[in-house]
């Protein structure tokens, strides 16, 4: 089988569930972004020289392909859950118990892996704007949504635990 298959030359893509969008539809739009943060996300873990931080990088990018299905599929239950909103929110509720206060902002940089995970942040506020803009036309599932939110805050969090080194 080639890597090309020539059906989006025309500028047209498929959904997960089969349907055909245009290449710049805001949905393709939304999973695009989040796998730009998962590469991102990559980065920061081939970079982190905190091992907590490389395993919990990974952990979340085994999470990303299915918050891609749920922006890439049409009529099917979400496959990120509120669980997995809960587990995320658990996650980070045990990092900042550990971090020390924020009492400044933040300038990304202090090492490799903690500048990735804030390009990490970054673009996933792009895709939680994106998703905002494609539910006033589009049905989103709120667990995706709430996890989008999440996942942002999340990255910072992750950031500042890989600065502490």
């Amino acid at each position: 089988m080639k890597i090309y298959t020539k059906t989006g030359d025309a500028g047209l893509t498929s959904l997960y569930t089969g349907e055909r969008v245009e290449k710049n539809s805001l949905r393709v739009q939304v999973y695009g972004a989040i796998d730009e943060a998962d590469s991102a996300l990559g980065l920061a873990r081939a970079f982190a020289t905190v091992d907590d931080v490389r395993e919990k990088i990974f952990a979340l990018q085994k999470l990303l392909p299915r918050l891609m299905a749920d922006f890439a599929s049409l009529n099917r239950e979400p496959t990120i859950t509120a669980a997995d909103v809960a587990k995320l929110e658990s996650e980070m509720d045990a990092l900042e118990n550990f971090l020390p206060p924020l009492r400044e902002f933040l300038i990304p940089g202090n090492s490799q892996g903690g500048a990735f995970l804030d390009l990490a942040r970054t673009i996933t506020r792009r895709a939680e704007r994106l998703c905002c803009e494609l539910a006033k036309t589009e049905p989103v599932h709120e667990s995706d949504r709430i996890f989008l939110n999440r996942l942002s805050d999340y990255c910072f969090l992750l950031m500042r635990r890989a600065d502490l080194n």
